[in-house]
C-alpha cells in the first residue's frame, strides 16, 4: 500500500461501511466530529468541483432546462405527493414529517462523491446540487403552504441563502484550483482525489450519527421504525426515478439523477425550522445516513458504471 489515497479509492465502498459502523459503535466519536459538519461539507464540495471541473459541471446551455425540470420534480412534486398521500391515510408524526422534508430538500453536498463511487459522471449531480440549493427558497414555498406546521418561509429562505453561499464559494475555489493548476489531471490524480473524497464521506457519516448509537441501546423500536422509513423513502424514489428515466434520458444522466433523488440535505432544515419540528427528527436524520451512504453499495446493480466516452 504505497499510495494511501489510491488504496482508499479502490476500497471506497468498504470505507463508507466502516464509517457507518463507527458512527453506531462510537457515539463519542460522532459527538466529537459533529461540530465539524460544516467544514466537511465545504471540503466535499471543493473536492467534487476539483474532480469535475467547471466546464463539465456547468454543462451546455441545452442541459439547463432539464436540470431545472429535475429540480422541480424532486423538490416540488415529490414532497407535495407525499403530503397528499400521508394526508389521505392520516399518517402524522416525526417519520411522516421527516419524509416530507427529505423530499423537499435539495441534494446533499456529497451526491457527486457518491456518484463517483458508482463509476458514473459526478458532473450532473454537482449541477443538481447547485441548482437545487439556489432555488430552494422558491421550491419550498408550496410545500410549506400545504404543510404550514413545518415552519415559516423566511427562515428557510435565509438558511438556503447561507447554504448556497457556502456552495458557491467552495465550488468556485475548486474550479479555480482546477483551472490554474490541474487543467488535465491524470488518471492517477483522479484516483487520489476520489480516495480523499471517500475518506471525507466516512468522517461525515460518523459526524451525523450521534443519535443512532444511543437509540440502539435505549429505544431500539423507534430506531427500527426510523430505519424502515428512511430506507423505504430513499430507495423507493431512487428506483422510481431510474425507471422513469431509463429509455427516456441519456444513460449518463440516470445514475447521477437517481443518486440526488434519494440523497437530500435534510440537515439544512435543522437551522431553518422551529426546534419543535426539528428536535424529533434527529433520530430520523441519523438513520438517513444508512441509505444515503449505502446507495453505491446496495444499489450497484441499479447504477452500472458508465463508460467515460458516454459521459459529459
Amino acid at each position: 500500500m504505497t499510495d494511501p489515497l489510491a488504496f482508499a479509492a479502490r476500497h471506497a465502498r468498504t470505507i463508507l461501511i466502516l464509517g457507518l459502523v463507527a458512527g453506531v459503535a462510537f457515539p463519542s466519536a460522532a459527538d466529537l466530529l459533529n461540530p465539524w459538519i460544516a467544514e466537511f461539507v465545504i471540503a466535499m464540495l471543493f473536492i467534487a468541483a476539483l474532480r469535475v471541473g467547471p466546464r463539465a459541471a456547468l454543462g451546455a446551455a441545452r442541459d439547463l432546462p432539464a436540470a431545472f425540470g429535475i429540480t422541480f420534480g424532486l423538490q416540488v412534486l415529490a414532497p407535495i405527493l407525499a403530503i397528499l398521500s400521508f394526508g389521505l391515510i392520516g399518517w402524522t408524526g416525526p417519520l411522516a414529517t421527516g419524509l416530507i422534508l427529505m423530499f423537499a430538500a435539495p441534494p446533499m453536498s456529497g451526491s457527486p462523491n457518491l456518484t463517483i463511487l458508482t463509476g458514473n459522471d459526478p458532473a450532473p449531480a454537482l449541477r443538481q446540487v447547485v441548482i437545487g440549493t439556489a432555488i430552494l427558497s422558491l421550491t419550498i414555498i408550496p410545500v410549506l403552504w400545504l404543510a404550514p406546521d413545518l415552519g415559516g418561509v423566511p427562515e428557510v429562505i435565509a438558511a438556503s441563502a447561507r447554504l448556497f453561499l457556502v456552495i458557491a464559494c467552495a465550488t468556485g475555489a475548486g474550479f479555480l484550483v482546477r483551472g490554474l493548476w490541474l487543467r488535465t489531471p491524470s488518471p492517477d490524480t483522479n484516483r487520489r482525489i476520489e480516495g480523499f473524497s471517500a475518506i471525507l464521506l466516512a468522517f461525515m457519516v460518523v459526524a451525523l450519527m450521534s443519535e443512532v448509537g444511543p437509540a440502539l441501546r435505549t429505544d431500539p423500536a423507534s430506531l427500527a421504525a426510523a430505519l424502515v422509513a428512511v430506507f423505504a423513502g430513499s430507495f423507493r424514489i431512487q428506483l422510481l426515478v431510474v425507471l422513469m428515466l431509463r429509455g427516456r434520458a441519456p444513460e449518463r444522466l440516470i445514475a447521477p439523477v437517481g443518486i440526488v433523488a434519494g440523497n437530500r440535505n435534510i440537515a439544512l432544515f435543522l437551522t431553518a425550522l422551529p426546534a419543535g419540528v426539528t428536535d424529533p427528527l434527529l433520530l430520523f436524520i441519523g438513520c438517513y445516513q444508512f441509505p444515503m451512504y449505502l446507495s453505491p453499495v446496495l444499489l450497484s446493480r441499479l447504477y452500472p458504471s458508465t463508460p467515460p466516452t458516454e459521459r459529459i
